[in-house]
Order: structure tokens, then sequence, then C-alpha cells
């Protein structure tokens, strides 16, 4: 979870205008920035943005609880994007096989080559943050929010499927092939520029790891397994190159910076938002509220 929301709920209770107007603009920025990843269109973000916080205003002065918030939050948040009347025009098939996604023996052949892609060779620097969010935006719906979600807002699987309906497991899978994709994108073309080699020999059960790749690197993975597929790893090049180019894809994710809404839109509507939200606290501040 994003320090943000914890610090809106916490200036939430102190209930004064300065404070109500910075908590606020804290989640002004979360759904903003949330919408921006998802939408991929900026007047779709700032309406989403205008349209939860209005939604939001007789319920805020009720929630003290930030993982409260934050389910609520991006639900309603979740909902406004899917219903956008704009669809990215990178979205492929509404699909991802986690076969498709899986290297081919060429590149694998191509990971075992010193002068393969590192995370380092590809580096998911600030530099490369455009190229992260173009690569985000190409992943099918059902898939990039469950990626938005935990890999650029923070949450947790539990919190995800109570947001997105899912059962957990199915939150595992999605995020898993939606990293896949990304890294894929990303690495496109500089694996397989590598220098022919000849092929390692390596254990005939390499694509098996492959699903569990993710829960490996979120130390979600059962001990048992965990210390077969690092017992694997030591002995496969092609795999753990591959391993640390889906590492650094994560992190590359985690880094990019928050997208900011227009500062005279974002005055405009939390000016509006305030009144109301003064109303709100006069309701319940009534008796019998």
């Amino acid at each position: 979870m994003r320090p943000e929301i914890e610090q809106a709920v916490a200036l939430l209770q102190e209930k004064r205008p300065q404070a109500m107007e910075r908590a606020l603009d804290l989640l002004q920025h979360t759904v903003f920035s949330f919408s921006m990843k998802v939408c991929g269109h900026r007047e779709d973000a700032e309406d989403t943005m205008q349209d939860v916080l209005l939604k939001a205003v007789p319920y805020l002065p009720k929630f003290t609880s930030p993982k409260a918030l934050v389910v609520w939050l991006y639900t309603v948040a979740k909902n406004r994007c899917l219903m956008s009347r704009r669809r990215s025009k990178f979205a492929p098939k509404e699909t991802l096989s986690l076969e498709e996604l899986m290297p081919d023996r060429q590149e694998l052949e191509a990971l075992s080559h010193p002068d393969a892609a590192t995370p380092e060779s590809f580096a998911l620097r600030a530099e490369s943050a455009g190229q992260v969010r173009q690569a985000v935006l190409k992943v099918p719906p059902q898939y990039r929010l469950i990626l938005v979600l935990h890999d650029m807002e923070e949450l947790d699987t539990d919190e995800i499927a109570r947001i997105t309906g899912l059962r957990p497991g199915t939150v595992r899978v999605r995020l898993h092939r939606a990293r896949l994709f990304v890294r894929n994108q990303l690495t496109r073309g500089k694996t397989r520029r590598a220098r022919a080699s000849r092929p390692q020999r390596r254990p005939r059960d390499c694509k098996a790891l492959f699903a569990s790749l993710s829960d490996y690197l979120d130390g979600t993975l059962q001990a048992e397994m965990c210390r077969e597929l690092e017992e694997h790893i030591q002995h496969c090049q092609p795999c753990e190159a591959f391993l640390d180019t889906l590492r650094a894809t994560v992190e590359g994710m985690r880094k990019v910076s928050p997208a900011k809404p227009d500062p005279a839109t974002a005055a405009r509507v939390r000016n509006a938002i305030l009144q109301q939200y003064r109303a709100a606290l006069q309701s319940c501040a009534k008796p019998g509220a």
C-alpha cells in the first residue's frame, strides 16, 4: 500500500480545513496516477479523478482504516477506467497464454551467451520510464489492471482480489503473465540479436519452472519448490539470465514515477470537493446521523 493513503486517512481524522485539503490532494494524485497507468489517456484520468472523489465525499469522513479506503478507492476507480470511452490502441488480444510468453529455444540459447540481455543491458532506469509505461499499456486490460495494482500501486494479492472480485490464485496467474508480457516487450530484439552460440546442456524441465517465477520473486513460493527452483537455476545459465531480466522488469515498474494531474484542473476539482466534503462532515456531526 502506498504511504499516501495512510497519510490521507490520518489527515482526514483531524477534521481541520487544511488537513482536509492536503488529504484530498494526496487522494487526487493517487487516483490520477492509477488511472493514467490503466487508461493511458490524460483526459480520461482527469475525469476518473473527479468522478471517484465526488463519489467518495459522503464516505470519506467515515474511513478510519487505510486498507478499507484502498479497497473502496481502487474499486471505484477501476470501474470508471473500465468504462472509459477510449481503448488503448496498443491493446492486443484479450488473453495471454503462458506457453506463448515463455522463451523459445532460440531465446534460451541466446540467453546462454555472455552477450545476452542482462538487467543492465535494457536497464529500466529513469530515462526508460516512458518505455516501461508504453509496455504496460500494451498489456491486455484484464491483466494490466492486476499488474498496475500490484507492481505500481503496491497492493497485495488479497487486496487486489477484493477489488477485482477474483480469487487470489487467479490474481497471481494474471500478474505473472502480465509481467512476462512486459518483460518480453522490453527485451524484444535484444536477446535475439545476441551472437549465436552452441546451446548449453540443461535440464529438460526448464519450462516447467517458468510458471513459478513470480511467486519466487515475491517470496510466496512454497519452500520445497523454492529450493528446487534455486537448485535448477544454479546449473542453468539461460534460466538464471531470464529470471534476472524478469526481476529487473518488476523493479523497473515499481520505480516509474507517478503521473501528476494538471495543477489548475486539480485545484478546481479539489475546491468543489472540499465544499461537498465540509457539508458531509456537518451532516455526520448532526445528532442521529
